[in-house]
């Protein structure tokens, strides 16, 4: 059984003209990274912002380990799916230091949880500190740790690398990556970088035009990437 199931999930938003999502359905199993991947305004974030809650979708159906979180009658509200987000600006507080930050979807007793993020991030020496004293990638570890804190079943990323440094990319990539791995947390990141799609995830969504071309492997999509990519970016 898959972990995630979308079903026939379709988003038109008022006064656009055509469908940021067309009918879409997937399934997403556990303990696996996955990348949504397509053109600016293809739908890719309208699908994260669906899974977290943050959007509701016009039809269709969404399920997380077996549980409904939203179809036509019933909608659960974002903080009470079990679902972590980490926001293309990373959405830190700048007055608070980052174990603050950390420590904000927690109970503020939790000092071993915080502890563990810190070690996870490799923040530890870096608790004191604020937002604006960070480089970029330990920006994106504070955030990362605080949606792993509350022990998320599932991790949303929306274009986790594009406020990064070309040159600095693949070091925060690998270290995204292992943080993922040792967590075994499922998770979805979305992305208009192939290269990034190939280096994070085990499986990888085409999406264009608010509609899924493609679903599968990371190998499934080398195999058939020049064809796929000339579809979706031209």
């Amino acid at each position: 059984m898959s972990f995630i199931s979308i079903e026939n999930i379709s988003k038109t938003y008022t006064g656009a003209s055509n469908r940021a999502l067309d009918n879409i359905s997937l399934t997403i199993e556990k303990n696996s990274c996955n990348a949504v991947l397509g053109a600016s305004g293809c739908g890719k974030t309208t699908l994260l912002r669906i899974v977290a809650g943050l959007e509701t979708p016009d039809s269709g159906s969404l399920r997380i380990n077996d549980t409904i979180l939203s179809d036509d009658s019933v909608f659960v509200s974002p903080s009470m799916r079990g679902v972590g987000m980490v926001f293309q600006n990373y959405a830190l507080f700048p007055h608070m230091t980052v174990e603050n930050n950390i420590l904000f979807g927690l109970d503020k007793s939790n000092k071993t949880r915080l502890e563990e993020m810190l070690e996870l991030t490799e923040l530890v020496n870096f608790k004191k500190r604020y937002p604006h004293e960070l480089s970029g990638g330990q920006q994106q570890r504070v955030a990362l740790a605080r949606a792993l804190a509350p022990a998320p079943e599932v991790l949303l990323l929306d274009e986790p690398f594009s406020n990064l440094d070309y040159h600095l990319k693949s070091d925060v990539r690998s270290s995204l990556k292992s943080i993922l791995d040792k967590t075994g947390v499922c998770s979805i990141l979305v992305t208009h970088s192939p290269e990034d799609a190939l280096a994070m995830a085990d499986n990888v969504i085409v999406l264009n035009s608010g509609i899924v071309l493609s679903s599968g492997t990371v190998d499934e999509l080398k195999n058939s990437k020049v064809e796929l990519l000339r579809k979706v970016f031209g």
